[in-house]
């Protein structure tokens, strides 16, 4: 599996697994409040806590009530204008010159905009469906605004360069890329709740009245999490896109074999397990082509774990505010319990074997590290029509087009993937034969 940025080939759009997203921005119900300076201090201060599966589980188990709604709501409004304000002070205490590139000064006034949509509603509680409903917008906006932070980011730091060390602009963008995930999950695992629950009405007879909401949501979803997941089938479309963009770039692809238990589920976010697979197969498949080895198949093993007492590992330097619900919100499901009320977690775990040859070991030091050695190769906007390497795969955590191709971006962010919730990344390499790289992801127990 090197570490090979310079490949080129034709960008195709990689297979898609379900996701609810939102299609267009919306506005809020009002105007933008403005921002002090203190307000951004005072939130990006508050007392935080990690976030985990299980919270973004706790509101949405079906049927999904109102009561239930709106407490996902109120929970979701608790965590994010602390999240936004925490970056936007990460940005503030940059050197002036980095925050005045105009790249990192649109995602900073980005993270200005939308924690400003949320500040009306900060001292007070959603209690209708008409709240929460424009809230949605808001999150649809927050969601649209912070589509493309990635590559913007990036190249506003390759731009000054000059100005920051790699070691500085590798720990911000680390910090920065993992809080992002978390930002963006939360609101987005409340837009798939708002989304499924479009039929519900503050007026019963509007219930009465409504048609049955055709929602495409496999049963085994809650928001945005698929507490079904089986990573075999995740693998098998992820090597039908890789293997694809190789027969076009190489005109071969490798076999590949799945291996111990292909049945195994557990509850995780398929868009996460889709990004890791996908550039974890890409630089297997690559690797054995280049190799001349496309004839040995890649070999990948499935080992569920049972569930066993344990905790998720905090994610540095990303958690949330503390927050209490009124008792009337807090108990929708207070009488519920699915597993994940104990401290416990299955633990799936992934090896992908390839016969590439292995990593040379002066690249080895720097896998994890984020690099800009081909981001120029773009084009000057950062569309998808530059010249740019097909294997590197396109950011799923935007749910758009968004290029990180040539960045680099690929293991480290994958790795930010994973140890989100607990899991980890792994390389084993054996320069001159292949590498192994074990891909262990932690979901939340047993739901019942």
């Amino acid at each position: 599996m090197p570490f090979r940025p310079g490949c080129r080939g034709l960008p195709i759009v990689r297979p898609r697994i379900y996701r609810q997203s939102s299609t267009q921005s919306q506005n809020w119900a009002g105007r933008p409040f403005d921002v002090a300076k203190d307000n951004v201090a005072q939130l990006a201060a508050s007392p935080r806590r990690p976030l985990t599966l299980a919270d973004l589980l706790k509101h949405g188990r079906p049927p999904l009530n109102k009561e239930a709604l709106l407490a996902s709501a109120n929970f979701t409004l608790s965590l994010l204008p602390a999240r936004l304000a925490s970056r936007i002070q990460a940005l503030r205490n940059l050197p002036f010159i980095v925050v005045s590139n105009p790249h990192v000064s649109k995602i900073y006034h980005n993270y200005l905009h939308s924690l400003s949509t949320l500040i009306p509603y900060q001292q007070r509680r959603i209690t209708t469906l008409e709240e929460e409903k424009q809230f949605g917008d808001v999150l649809a906006d927050l969601v649209h605004t912070h589509t493309n932070t990635i590559p913007v980011l990036a190249r506003g730091f390759l731009e000054c360069k000059k100005y920051v060390s790699p070691a500085d602009v590798t720990s911000f963008l680390d910090t920065h890329l993992r809080a992002r995930i978390g930002t963006r999950l939360i609101a987005e695992q409340h837009l798939a709740l708002h989304y499924a629950s479009q039929p519900l009405s503050d007026n019963p007879s509007d219930v009465a009245d409504a048609p049955a909401p055709k929602s495409s949501i496999p049963s085994n979803y809650i928001g945005v999490i698929d507490t079904a997941l089986q990573p075999a089938r995740i693998i098998r479309l992820c090597e039908d896109f890789v293997g694809e963009i190789c027969e076009l770039k190489y005109g071969v692809r490798p076999r590949l074999n799945i291996g111990g238990e292909p049945e195994a589920t557990f509850a995780h976010i398929p868009v996460h397990v889709e990004y890791i697979i996908t550039e974890l197969l890409k630089n297997a498949f690559r690797a054995t082509i280049e190799n001349g080895n496309e004839r040995e198949p890649i070999e990948v093993t499935i080992a569920a774990a049972p569930d066993v007492p344990g905790k998720a590992s905090p994610v540095p330097g990303d958690a949330d505010a503390e927050f209490e619900f009124d008792s009337e919100l807090a108990g929708a499901n207070e009488n519920e319990t699915i597993g994940y009320s104990a401290p416990s977690s299955q633990s799936i775990t992934i090896r992908i074997r390839d016969r590439g040859g292995g990593i040379p070991p002066e690249v080895l030091p720097h896998i994890w590290s984020y690099s800009f050695t081909t981001f120029s190769d773009l084009d000057p906007q950062g569309s998808e029509n530059g010249n740019m390497d097909a294997l590197n795969t396109i950011s799923a955590s935007g749910g758009q087009l968004s290029s990180i191709a040539g960045l680099g971006y690929g293991l480290p962010l994958g790795r930010a993937y994973a140890e989100y919730f607990g899991g980890s990344i792994a390389v084993q390499s054996l320069w001159g034969w292949g590498t192994d790289v074990y891909l262990t992801l932690q979901g939340v127990g047993r739901i019942d």
